[in-house]
């Protein structure tokens, strides 16, 4: 029979110990954790910045974003989502058969 977690936590009880060393060494992680998240919030403001400023240039950032999206890819994984995606694209009559790239 489920009593719920408190039940449970009443009737067996852990007890961790840990040394100072480990203390100090987990605070410095957590701290180099929480240092690396605040330079990522930062980051990501510039690269906002950036795309705003290409917006007000003419540029579209959603087409920016995908370039950059395909460059990071390898090019056979970059060939196979192509070659798909055309597939699909054909099979839902949003592609005439005489445009498919070969």
């Amino acid at each position: 029979m489920y009593c719920g977690p408190s039940a449970y936590l009443k009737k067996v009880k852990w007890k961790y110990t840990v040394h100072s060393s480990d203390i100090n060494k987990l605070k410095q992680y957590i701290e180099k954790v929480e240092n690396l998240e605040v330079e990522k919030i930062e980051i990501q403001e510039h690269i906002s910045d950036i795309y705003k400023q290409a917006k007000s240039d003419g540029f579209d950032p959603k087409i920016m974003k995908k370039i950059i999206k395909i460059k990071k890819m390898k090019v056979e994984d970059r060939e196979t989502e192509d070659l798909l995606l055309d597939t699909y694209m054909l099979a839902l009559g949003l592609l005439p058969p005489n445009e498919t790239v070969e």
